[in-house]
């Protein structure tokens, strides 16, 4: 079974925003994975947030969610408990919203990984345990 990729912010804002020092590794780690990718309103959002004020990475960003190549696949209904319970365990770090609902995601796909530029995802942990896979420049 292959790998489900969640998408996390920081990749989204490096794939947009050309500035970005991670814009190269992303653009090839994106060409390298299936579209649709599912991710969480948080991660939209938050992506919003950064472009707000670069014009053409937000719109090169609507364009790709208008195509439907970025999916919201949290179910905040069913989720939402584990997400909150989520923040509480790593509030020392702090965990943020949009975090704890790819770590939630991440817990009902076995072979789930996170793409993203957040070296904090190496502390979470999933229900089990175990630490979640990762996409990211600095793992191997």
């Amino acid at each position: 079974m292959a790998a489900v990729t969640l998408l996390d912010t920081g990749p989204l804002v490096a794939l947009m925003d050309k500035r970005e020092e991670h814009h190269e590794w992303a653009r090839a780690a994106f060409a390298s994975l299936r579209l649709p990718m599912p991710t969480c309103q948080a991660v939209i959002t938050e992506t919003c947030f950064i472009l707000r004020s670069e014009p053409e990475p937000l719109a090169m960003f609507r364009h790709h969610v208008a195509l439907g190549n970025f999916l919201d696949g949290f179910d905040f209904a069913a989720s939402a408990p584990r997400a909150m319970a989520l923040m509480e365990r790593y509030a020392n770090v702090p965990m943020s919203f949009a975090d704890a609902c790819l770590v939630a995601m991440a817990e009902q796909h076995e072979s789930a990984r996170v793409f993203t530029l957040d070296r904090d995802f190496l502390v979470y942990r999933r229900t089990n345990g175990q630490p979640v896979a990762l996409l990211a420049p600095f793992v191997e």
